[in-house]
């Protein structure tokens, strides 16, 4: 047997001249870099040389199983539902590619749960100019993702979710998570797709339903690459046995009417309440549908779940079992800026990009791996796309504790929206599906 031998240098030099990594030299930089034998500054490298020249197919394929095999996989198949002693777990899961706004995932689960499905959810956290799930649900006063395999499976049997960090659930994927996040490399087809497939092959679903963004919010901004990206990770996924389709759904302009951490979770609460924005029931609602159908799940209405309460019911248990309090009243920053209108009419598009960096300007998001965010840092969007606005009224209020912070984040702003005459042309939410 031939016994091969790498270096970063080489394999750096390779991609970045535009050459084909060996599925010897992928599996050998996944091991070397998740125990620490590679140096950061040359996985840094390596990541912005595949950003730069992009990956094939197999190169894509090989990276995420090389993912998937750093840790361990889990497998709930053994696992019974408690309320139906015998039936098998309907496991289904969903990600989003990342958006701004995007704070579907606290009323989806809950939904999906009142449907009968049983979802593991591998959550992440802020990358870039997007907000994760997990630091919006941990600024629920004593919630925690970090909770262990057996509680996984408890709360799967007889709450049916449970929203966790990925832990040791593909590790080469966090460090280069973390990494990517703070080299300019988010925005990279492979590096996504490699990422969210990776997780969610490895925490044991059996189907998945992905939110691909597309528009100015979005990691990839065309809908070329949007439809790419979703392509290649239900290609990934259903080779490695998960029932994988894809949404492809508009990021040009923030979901809802909050942008941030505890302003989101206030807001999904809304919507599990039975309110909230119409686009944010909308997406919960279409995906909550493809989950339930992907899982086999028939003669359930995700919608009748948010007008009968029992959604809210799930997800207050879920927030409990995970030590959070539902009652205890959420963070806000302590300093606020408004933004006003300078005239009447009507409100034009809101660029979601800008709203993005304007949040992670107020604190919302990490400049370096590891780094606390301000749960109360945020921004309430008073007057969406096409609704009327009179002159001096409040458009944009921003929240932070650290009010050093404010003239960047209102500097963001600047060319990111506009009032006029006419409302902008309307989009359609949800632009296409795609399945295997």
């Amino acid at each position: 047997m031939t016994q091969f031998t790498f270096d970063m240098p080489s394999i750096i030099r390779t991609k970045r001249d535009g050459g084909v990594l060996s599925d010897d030299a992928i599996d050998w930089v996944i091991d070397a870099y998740t125990h620490g034998r590679v140096a950061e500054a040359q996985m840094s490298a390596l990541l912005m040389a595949i950003f730069l020249r992009g990956m094939t197919n197999g190169e894509i394929a090989r990276w995420t199983a090389a993912m998937v095999d750093s840790g361990e996989r889990l497998d709930f198949s053994d696992l019974r539902r408690s309320d139906a002693p015998g039936k098998p777990l309907a496991l289904v899961d969903k990600h989003s590619t990342g958006g701004v706004g995007d704070k579907i995932t606290i009323p989806l689960v809950p939904v999906v749960m009142a449907c009968g499905g049983a979802v593991p959810q591998a959550a992440g956290r802020g990358l870039g100019h997007t907000g994760g799930t997990l630091d919006k649900l941990e600024s629920i006063p004593g919630f925690t993702a970090e909770i262990s395999k057996a509680q996984i499976r408890q709360q799967l049997c007889e709450l049916g979710a449970a929203i966790f960090a990925a832990g040791e659930l593909a590790p080469a994927d966090r460090k280069i998570y973390a990494l990517r996040d703070v080299t300019a490399t988010t925005e990279s087809l492979p590096l996504i797709a490699s990422s969210v497939m990776s997780k969610k092959i490895a925490e044991g679903t059996r189907a998945l339903v992905l939110d691909t963004k597309v528009g100015s919010g979005a990691f990839l901004k065309t809908e070329a690459e949007s439809r790419e990206l979703a392509r290649t990770m239900v290609e990934l996924g259903t080779a490695h046995g998960v029932r994988t389709r894809a949404l492809l759904t508009d990021m040009n302009t923030p979901l809802g009417r909050t942008v941030g951490n505890a302003v989101e979770v206030a807001e999904s609460l809304e919507v599990l309440a039975g309110g909230g924005p119409d686009d944010v029931v909308e997406l919960t609602l279409a995906l909550a549908r493809e989950m339930c159908d992907a899982a086999g799940l028939d003669g359930v209405d995700p919608a009748e779940t948010l007008r009968d309460g029992t959604a809210m019911d799930r997800f207050r248990a879920l927030v409990a079992a995970q030590g959070g309090d539902p009652d205890a009243a959420l963070p806000l920053g302590a300093h606020s800026e408004t933004v006003n209108a300078p005239r009447g009419g009507t409100m034009g598009d809101i660029d979601a990009m800008a709203v993005g960096l304007a949040v992670w300007r107020l604190g919302a998001g990490r400049s370096a791996p590891g780094e606390q965010v301000q749960f109360g840092a945020g921004m309430r969007i008073h007057r969406r796309p096409g609704e009327p606005v009179a002159a001096g009224e409040p458009l944009f209020t921003l929240y932070t504790d650290t009010p050093e912070r404010l003239a960047g984040a209102v500097s963001e702003l600047d060319g990111a929206w506009s009032v006029g005459d006419e409302p902008p042309a309307r989009r359609p939410l949800i632009i296409d599906r795609i399945t295997g």
